[in-house]
């Protein structure tokens, strides 16, 4: 039989009965033979416990602190799930990060893994355990405990498989996989039973929120082959249906799957634009810009440089809504003067909405006919990006839900099969 790891979600983790359910999941995995990892989210809603906590005490957490307190609503949630397997007589053990251990580098909130050493997990395996690894946490190059940032058990998981070489990474969550948008939009968003790397890739940048990017990055870089499923069905369903369940991640590209133009609409409702205006068209001037802004610690996404009229040009890009005050000021301050620009304008209340399919590379008209289908409803296209496999839109954010619709039925997206 094969070495699997299963991922269980914050909701999955979120009561006593849900780790009960979790416990009965994993003991039907393990009794027909399989070696099980296991890597739990800390209970729903404990990360967000924590950190308010911390923030009462100290309005800017100390980063290291901050990821001593953080770190333990996932060894918490570990070992309330080997209790949950050891009562219904199935052998367990339970690790933090640090005890397997996961390597990090020193980035604390934000840590990176290095390697994982699978020694210990493989002893517990071969002895016939089923083995628990506290997520979104390792240890640092010091010594000490480091977190990898919202969304890291995710990440956690599928390191461990490709450490492992597992043979698959199954991604429980709330949700039965991947969907053509987000059906709470568009009632009719179909489930994708499998989805390129490259596509899952674009979808968790543009918005997505199945799965973190991060570990879409590790599961494409080691090949990981990796399900997003429901942990929400009944524990005791056949394990033959579970399997085929969900939505894969694959590697590889079917004409089935070309056939589809477009696999899904992801969007993103949290950006903002801003405009620096009348910047002298210059070679460097777009590092003058972007360099203090990244110096900032923030995330720069489309950019688009106007044609320049009369030696001057203007820039625009979009960096997080989060980030939107903190990015006015530095470029007020570290970068008006120094490139002799014009006024500094933004807008905090536009969104992103993006087509995504590998469908795109073998046909044409693609770009035609979602401008179209948007200039039909009445939407304005502020930024326009494209990719060899998408084509991302800024509009103004009280348009995105009309804009996801349209452009779901434009493309077919709810009667493909």
């Amino acid at each position: 039989m094969a070495l699997i790891v299963h991922k269980y979600g914050g909701t999955s983790m979120g009561s006593v009965e849900r780790i009960r359910n979790v416990a009965q999941r994993v003991a039907k995995w393990h009794q027909a033979g399989h070696q099980l990892v296991v890597v739990p989210s800390a209970m729903s809603g404990e990360t967000n416990r924590l950190i308010a906590l911390a923030t009462q005490l100290q309005p800017q957490p100390d980063p290291r602190e901050l990821d001593m307190i953080a770190s333990t609503g996932e060894q918490v949630s570990v070992g309330l799930l080997a209790m949950a397997l050891k009562a219904i007589g199935v052998e367990a053990v339970s690790y933090a990060g640090w005890q397997v251990p996961v390597r990090t580098d020193d980035a604390h909130t934000k840590a990176r893994i290095e390697s994982i050493d699978d020694a210990r997990v493989r002893a517990d395996l071969d002895a016939g355990r089923v083995v628990i690894v506290a997520g979104f946490q390792g240890v640092g190059t010091n010594g000490d405990i480091t977190t990898l940032g919202r969304g890291g058990s995710d990440t956690s998981a599928v390191a461990i498989a490709a450490a492992l070489k597992a043979e698959e990474c199954l991604i429980y969550t709330d949700v039965d996989g991947v969907y053509t948008t987000d059906p709470r939009i568009v009632p009719e968003a179909r489930r994708l039973p499998l989805i390129t790397f490259e596509e899952m890739l674009e979808m968790a940048s543009l918005g997505s929120k199945v799965l973190q990017i991060r570990s879409v990055e590790f599961a494409g870089k080691y090949r990981v082959k990796t399900r997003v499923l429901s942990s929400l069905t009944p524990p005791d369903m056949p394990l033959e249906v579970e399997m085929a369940s969900g939505t894969l991640i694959t590697f590889e590209e079917s004409q089935a799957m070309e056939k589809a133009v477009i696999s899904g609409i992801a969007f993103a409702r949290d950006e903002a634009k801003i405009t620096v205006m009348h910047v002298p068209d210059l070679p460097g001037v777009a590092y003058q810009i972007l360099g203090p802004v990244a110096d900032a610690n923030i995330d720069v996404d489309m950019i688009i440089q106007n044609q320049s009229v009369d030696g001057s040009t203007d820039f625009s890009f979009t960096v997080p809504r989060a980030d939107y005050q903190k990015a006015l000021e530095v470029l007020n301050l570290k970068v008006r003067g120094k490139v002799k620009a014009g006024d500094i304008v933004g807008d905090p209340k536009i969104a992103k909405v993006s087509v995504v399919g590998i469908g795109m590379r073998s046909h044409v008209g693609i770009a035609s006919r979602m401008f179209r289908t948007l200039s039909e409803e009445g939407i304005n296209i502020q930024m326009i990006s494209t990719s060899e496999i998408k084509i991302s839109v800024v509009i103004e954010d009280k348009y995105l839900e009309l804009a996801v619709r349209a452009l779901h039925k434009a493309f077919d997206l709810e009667q493909q099969g």
